[in-house]
């Protein structure tokens, strides 16, 4: 799996711990928008396109099917993310 663009959408409000909104595209045919990095006591890290069931919990739309592609996407993901904040200092 090759990620081919990462585009990320700064979150202006400071206050929460939601940082950024992201869409990555997949080998060139795939593109997944609404993958949120969130900052955590520990660092930053991503939560997949979710959306609200009508039991009021949410359910990721897309996910990554095990641990080690999760952990690929969320490194090159928040790798990314540090040459943006970076770049807009």
């Amino acid at each position: 799996m090759k990620i081919d663009d990462i585009r990320i959408r700064e979150v202006r409000n400071t206050d929460g711990k939601l940082k950024a909104v992201v869409s990555i595209t997949i080998d060139d045919c795939f593109v997944v928008h609404d993958i949120k990095i969130f900052e955590r006591d520990d660092g930053y890290a991503i939560a997949m396109p979710s959306r609200k069931t009508t039991d009021g919990k949410y359910k990721d739309i897309a996910h990554p099917l095990n641990s080690e592609t999760r952990e690929l996407l969320q490194s090159v993901i928040l790798t990314r993310y540090r040459e943006f904040l970076k770049e807009t200092d």
